[in-house]
């Protein structure tokens, strides 16, 4: 599956670049390897892909170089590519082998010698006399190789293209005390250093998690260790050293950034961060772009194919360095979106989302059908009366299904069809009246609920979803908490009724009329995040699961409801 996606990538990716309104240079590429100095005596395997011009006319000429440094040299093809394509169009494209991995030197540790490492190619580059300006390039982990010096460039660099990441790691990492195992611990066991054969759901259910690295892949990661040990924001692995350090650039950053996101990329709710946190300087000639994209800036509604996805990054990539580099242009401040359901781009007067207003619906459960699992959803609050139960098993999770914050089960992300209502006994659904008529949802999600359980803590997820005239269902938003993260500091009396609310990313969907809302609530989602044992304590030191009751109130004082944001519409379309 893997390989076939990446192979269609890489004639996707050749397509777009034979379809670009932008004049040969040159028919192929000069290829040079060096192998770059660190000042540690490190050195760093470095490809320049420059354009292939008779050395006389080359001579004194001068280049837009565009950067980019990776750890991920299974995908040299996909550098390739890119090389011989920018070179042809009279770019430098330069790609470097961070530490450790492909044929540069040293050891690999994941994040920390990016800032130095990149920095010092940066200056490498600032004395060249062919190199007439920079940008540097990146998705994914090779965005984080740009974000983490981005405060500090030489002037020569004139701007970033960063896709598909944030500098908050912690909130790539964990949702209110669930761990992202299928971002994370998928991506420590194919980046581990050293070859791991273990079963990757396998992997995921072990307990205890903290031992999962030497009893099942063979060796002890203390990074990995880090991640699953350091579960509040407020922990000292996430407020100081690197990623305290990565979290604050933004605010410190003073060149323009293009900063491409996806509704269901699992960086989303970060880069948001990220893009936040600029400085009003920057924000003022820099770009957000949030398109209905996954990872890999692929179309990810099963139940749609857009005519508008737009979602062509060498396109992007290159009319932003053409602007920065070639015509030497400061570009405009924008902010765009894609309205899912409506098929169309929008362009922000302000970021975040406008929000006009916000509109609730109540869980009801007075007319609760116990065999079919099922409630309503209520515009009114007075209408809303009762209380139901469901009973969650840690060993028989809730399978993930559409889904956010996903990687290694990239084929599960997006907007899915949604099982029937009643599959499952542990899956509560409420459903809402016909929907009069149709609205935008613009921002985050909230779900507030009035619960109670047997045990000392557990967890609650919460999935949106929009149910057709034909009565097809694809989900919308999802999310999870759990008891302790919402009360933080207090030991909870298992059976006390008390309030867990589940916040949802941002998204911009247009719910159509005639359709009906459903909301899922339950106590898992796996593989997106970790199974709670029910267990009170640190996730990744609990060896043991038991049953726990958990109990929905909606009734009174103690009503449970979903708010949803509603876009404001008074901003012009994109053309």
């Amino acid at each position: 599956m893997a390989e076939d996606m990446f192979a269609e990538l890489l004639r996707q990716t050749q397509r777009e670049y034979d379809a670009l309104d932008m004049p040969l240079v040159c028919e192929e590429a000069e290829v040079e390897e060096i192998d770059l100095p660190m000042s540690d005596g490190i050195r760093l395997k470095t490809y320049i892909y420059r354009p292939c011009i008779k050395k006389s006319a080359a001579k004194d000429l001068s280049y837009p170089v565009i950067l980019q440094r990776s750890p991920y040299f299974h995908g040299m093809d996909s550098y390739r590519l890119h090389g011989r394509n920018l070179a042809r169009r009279g770019f430098v494209y330069i790609i470097q082998s961070c530490r450790g991995t492909g044929e540069s030197g040293g050891e690999w540790t994941p994040n920390i010698n990016e800032r130095r490492d990149g920095l010092e190619t940066l200056e490498w580059l600032q004395g060249e006399a062919w190199v007439r300006n920079v940008g540097y390039w990146g998705d994914s982990y090779l965005a984080l190789t740009g974000w983490c010096m981005a405060d500090k460039v030489p002037d020569k660099v004139k701007g970033m293209y960063l896709g598909v990441y944030g500098t908050d790691r912690f909130t790539s990492a964990y949702c209110k005390g669930a761990f992202r195992h299928d971002v994370l611990t998928s991506w420590a066991m194919e980046n581990a250093g050293f070859p791991v054969t273990a079963d990757y759901e396998e992997s995921c259910r072990y307990r205890p998690q903290i031992e999962v690295d030497e009893k099942l892949w063979g060796k002890k990661i203390p990074w990995y260790r880090d991640w699953i040990t350091a579960v509040e924001e407020t922990d000292p692995y996430w407020q100081q050293g690197f990623w305290k350090m990565l979290r604050d650039i933004p605010e410190k950053v003073q060149i323009p950034l293009l900063i491409t996101e996806g509704w269901y990329d699992h960086h989303l709710g970060s880069a948001l961060k990220s893009y936040e946190m600029l400085n009003d300087s920057v924000r003022g000639k820099s770009t957000l772009r949030v398109g209905c994209w996954n990872h890999f800036s692929m179309n990810c509604l099963e139940w749609g194919t857009p005519r508008n996805l737009e979602n062509s990054e060498v396109k992007s990539m290159t009319d932003w360095f053409r602007t920065l580099l070639v015509e030497d242009r400061i570009p405009e401040k924008k902010a765009q979106i894609y309205i899912i359901g409506r098929d169309e781009w929008r362009e922000l007067d302000a970021w975040p989302m406008p929000v006009g207003e916000c509109k609730k619906y109540y869980l009801n459960t007075e007319k609760y059908a116990e065999k079919q699992r099922e409630g309503t959803l209520e515009l009114q609050k007075e209408n809303c009366s009762g209380e139901c139960s469901y009973l969650y098993d840690p060993e028989n999770p809730t399978r993930s299904l559409g889904a956010e914050a996903m990687l290694k089960s990239i084929e599960k992300v997006g907007s899915r069809y949604q099982p029937p209502i009643g599959e499952r006994a542990d899956v509560l659904s409420f459903v809402s009246d016909i929907v009069e008529d149709s609205f935008v949802i613009g921002g985050k999600i909230r779900v507030s609920l009035q619960v109670s359980s047997d045990c000392e803590d557990t967890a609650f997820t919460a999935k949106l979803m929009e149910v057709d005239k034909d009565g097809r269902t694809v989900n919308i938003r999802s999310s999870i908490t759990t008891i302790a993260a919402d009360h933080p500091g207090d030991a909870y009396v298992p059976g006390t009724p008390t309030e867990v609310v589940v916040e949802m990313w941002d998204i911009a969907w247009e719910v159509q009329k005639g359709s009906r809302l459903r909301l899922d609530i339950s106590s898992s989602d796996f593989p997106q995040y970790s199974i709670h044992s029910n267990y009170a304590g640190l996730w990744s030191k609990q060896d043991k699961s038991r049953t726990a009751k958990q109990t929905i109130y909606c009734n009174g004082a103690g009503s449970s409801y979903i708010e949803l944001p509603i876009l404001q519409e008074s901003m012009a379309t994109v053309e």
